[in-house]
């Protein structure tokens, strides 16, 4: 929390001095009323001492009780008045330093999000995620708003009350504040037993979201499989944990929140009965001096101002242990490391030609990072890449070399599990080599800036990802200052155009989230235009024209012949057709290079690519018993790899 004013309240200081100030004198202010009644009950209405006041000159006070008493009125007024002018600074003041502060943090937060490379995001949850980016920042903003102005109103009246009371009568101050160091014991036996208790109940909220965010994006799955029942019982189980874990915190809560209106209420009785005595039967025990009834009033009114607020206490303790535990799992993201860094003074690529070098290559997804545990010690499901799926413990890449010269296609095939999709994430360095070295034009990938690296590769998946907007917003994300000529230029190279004309609104047809209006087909050919647009100098295509059917894939692979004409292009592909006019061709097996040639080579040495080829040409009767058994055994390793991850 300390870490939080240090780094954010600097730039947002003036806010919250003014909030500070306005509640001191506002609370100032609040001691007035209370102090000019008993003065008025002593010398207006009983006339037992003069009526002084303190700060105040005796020349403005009038002469006759009439006028005391209308002075005293115009007193109370005035004091009300301003005081809520004061109260109002002072809420304007905290709220826009707590406004200031959680868009600060929120932005810092999720820009930090994004500077993660790939394997933090294979380790945490998206749900887990959110909630830190929303409820934990909205839970410190909501105690900087309100616990903290409200903590710092309640210790000025405190020291407020208690140096009027003190001034006016000791002994009968030390009645009226008995309960301030017993509130402060039973406080911190609160403390201690719910802090934990929150810190469960945020991370149970936290696996709550992840829940809910998985079933909302996989709605489709759950229909088409009937499993609506399955996934309200997980979610019943999830909302039960977090039920739990909450109503823990909540009895703890309750139990402490009576006890202080005990310890307030017992206080209220005491000064009471200790003052009234006083007034009837002069000093009990050892007190000395006497009690107006004027100044009992006074002492009682002191009392109960500071009772509800003591009462109070407990929520400004409870809102900052929820902010605390909220504000350990924001600096947990900010404070999470990364594998893939951009070095001091990284090399800007400026004229690309392409040249692409792998040597030695060797990596594992446990080069990534601790894959057991997300930024906040959560076990949680590792990769989602169906290329490379459970690969988690031996190398998805081992010893990997080969050169693509500027302007030269390589395609890179192979069955399911062999590193295809993971050898150009190396590139793009949303991985980095845990052996060995990819270079671009001869410099080592990890050497280079990301923006220069990232600019000179257009990638696309094989999953491509729109974002909620337009099919023209969508083509142009990553060129946003490319013209609508430029788009529709893109959008013909990658068989677009036609379809995007025949919808309704055209270029201007909103997508929907993750592009779900659109067939896959349909966003696969956007996501290519995309990369078109960019206009990159080497272009990676992971199954680029996976979704689309065989007449559209014909159109766009005569486009994509046109647009490697000039790059580098690395296409990896299950369907062979694709890349046999490739200049070079590696094929991969267990993550090495198993054979490597042109589609005839690649033919005329009669293995595994050959017999890929005879599967996709349904020539099955052709391939031989080895080819069956090698391809039940990778089936096996992969499917009990994906089990026990």
């Amino acid at each position: 929390m300390w870490r939080i004013y240090a780094e954010y309240g600097r730039e947002n200081v003036g806010d919250a001095v003014l909030g500070t100030v306005m509640a001191l004198f506002s609370r100032a202010l609040g001691l007035v009323p209370a102090l000019v009644l008993g003065l008025a009950i002593d010398a207006v209405l009983l006339g037992t001492r003069p009526f002084r006041l303190p700060l105040v000159p005796d020349g403005l006070i009038p002469g006759t009780p009439a006028g005391q008493l209308w002075f005293a009125v115009a007193l109370l007024v005035t004091a009300t008045l301003v005081g809520a002018a004061g109260s109002w600074l002072q809420s304007y003041g905290w709220n826009k330093f707590a406004q200031n502060i959680q868009h600060a943090l929120r932005v810092d937060t999720y820009e930090r999000l994004q500077l993660q490379d790939r394997a933090f995001f294979d380790q945490s949850r998206t749900g887990e995620l959110l909630s830190v980016l929303n409820n934990d920042v909205n839970q410190l903003e909501s105690f900087l708003t309100d616990g903290l102005s409200s903590a710092l109103r309640l210790l000025a009246l405190l020291v407020g009350v208690g140096l009027v009371m003190t001034v006016l009568n000791p002994w009968l101050a030390l009645v009226s504040l008995a309960a301030v160091p017993v509130l402060g014991v039973f406080t911190l036996l609160f403390v201690r037993r719910v802090q934990p208790k929150y810190a469960r109940m945020r991370e149970s909220v936290g696996a709550l979201n992840a829940r809910l965010e998985n079933n909302v994006g996989g709605i489709e799955v759950i229909k088409t499989e009937g499993a609506e029942a399955h996934e309200v019982g997980r979610v019943r189980d999830a909302s039960r944990s977090y039920l739990d874990t909450n109503w823990d915190a909540i009895t703890t809560r309750i139990t402490f929140f009576p006890g202080l209106s005990v310890l307030s209420g017992l206080s209220f009785a005491l000064t009471f009965a200790v003052g009234a005595f006083w007034v009837l039967n002069g000093p009990p025990w050892f007190f000395r001096g006497t009690v107006s009834p004027g100044e009992f009033v006074t002492f009682m009114l002191y009392t109960q101002q500071f009772i509800w607020p003591l009462a109070q206490f407990g929520q400004i303790v409870n809102s900052y242990q929820l902010a605390k535990a909220s504000s350990e799992r924001v600096y947990g993201l900010l404070n999470a490391d990364r594998s893939v860094r951009e070095r001091a003074d990284p090399v800007a690529l400026a004229e690309v030609t392409g040249r692409v070098d792998y040597e030695g290559v060797t990596f594992g997804y446990d080069d990534a990072g601790d894959p057991g545990e997300s930024f906040l010690g959560d076990e949680s499901v590792l990769r989602d890449d169906p290329d490379d799926a459970g690969e988690s413990v031996d190398p998805v890449l081992r010893d990997v070399s080969f050169t693509i010269p500027a302007g030269d296609t390589l395609g890179v095939v192979g069955p399911t599990g062999s590193g295809k999709s993971t050898l150009v994430k190396l590139l793009v360095r949303l991985y980095d080599a845990g052996e060995g070295t990819v270079r671009v034009d001869g410099h080592d990938v990890r050497d280079l800036s990301l923006e220069s690296l990232r600019r000179a590769v257009g990638y696309v998946s094989q999953e491509p990802f729109l974002f909620y907007g337009t099919i023209r917003e969508n083509i142009a994300y990553g060129t946003f200052d490319a013209t609508d000529a430029a788009v529709e230029a893109a959008a013909r190279r990658a068989a677009a155009h036609e379809f995007v004309e025949n919808l309704p609104d055209g270029y201007d047809t909103v997508v929907g989230e993750r592009g779900v209006r659109l067939s896959g087909g349909q966003r696969q050919r956007i996501a290519l235009a995309r990369a078109f647009l960019k206009d990159p100098a080497i272009l990676v295509l992971d199954e680029a024209t996976s979704h689309v059917d065989t007449e559209t894939e014909a159109i766009i692979q005569r486009s994509l012949r046109e647009v490697a004409a000039d790059r580098t292009t690395i296409a990896i592909a299950h369907r062979l057709s694709t890349v046999k006019d490739a200049d070079e061709i590696l094929v991969l097996e267990g993550g090495r290079v198993v054979e490597r040639g042109t589609h005839a080579d690649l033919l005329a040495m009669d293995g595994l690519y050959a017999n890929l080829w005879r599967v996709q040409a349904g020539d099955f009767d052709d391939l031989p018993d080895s080819f069956f058994e090698d391809a039940i055994a990778r089936r096996a390793a992969i499917e009990g790899n994906a089990t026990t991850d």
